[in-house]
């Protein structure tokens, strides 16, 4: 059984430093992370991240801290449904350090976004999960809802302009 989260969530504000270096710190450590892409993050990604970050209008991003120390993180961004013409957050990432998995940050961090798709009265929370991402479980105990495998379920597709 989960712990309950003993810390507190923050809005992130790119402009205090505190903030920007948990960003950088929290999303190499998912980038090294399996589930990321099992590497440090690029000096490019380090260098440019922040500055090009907060001129992205959309971006509403949140940590979570224990006794002063960030321990998770969710970048989401604000969308639009136009099937409910009414805006949506979706969770690009939502990463937990792995010290501290199963004492509650994950779920803290997701009600912290629901109550801010509260607040921009989002019709919807999305968010695209690998199959073999161990934070399924926590999502569908969020309430998320994979949908039906052959009508509905929806797949994350991407195509790179990059080399």
């Amino acid at each position: 059984m989960a712990k309950t989260f003993s810390g507190t969530i923050h809005p992130i504000d790119l402009s205090k430093p505190q903030h920007a270096d948990a960003v950088l710190a929290l999303l190499d450590e998912y980038a090294r992370d399996p589930m990321g892409d099992g590497r440090p993050l690029p000096d490019h990604v380090r260098q440019n991240l922040i500055p090009r970050l907060s001129h992205i209008d959309t971006f509403r991003g949140l940590l979570a801290d224990i006794d002063g120390k960030f321990v998770g993180m969710a970048v989401c961004y604000l969308g639009f449904s136009t099937f409910k013409a009414k805006p949506l957050i979706n969770i690009h990432d939502l990463c937990v350090s792995p010290e501290v998995r199963g004492q509650g940050v994950g779920t803290a961090l997701l009600e912290a976004v629901d109550n801010l798709a509260r607040q921009y009265g989002c019709t919807c929370v999305t968010l695209e999960v690998r199959a073999d991402n161990r934070a399924r479980n926590l999502y569908l105990r969020h309430g998320f809802d994979p949908g039906n495998p052959k009508t509905n379920a929806m797949s994350f597709w991407k195509k790179s302009l990059e080399d």
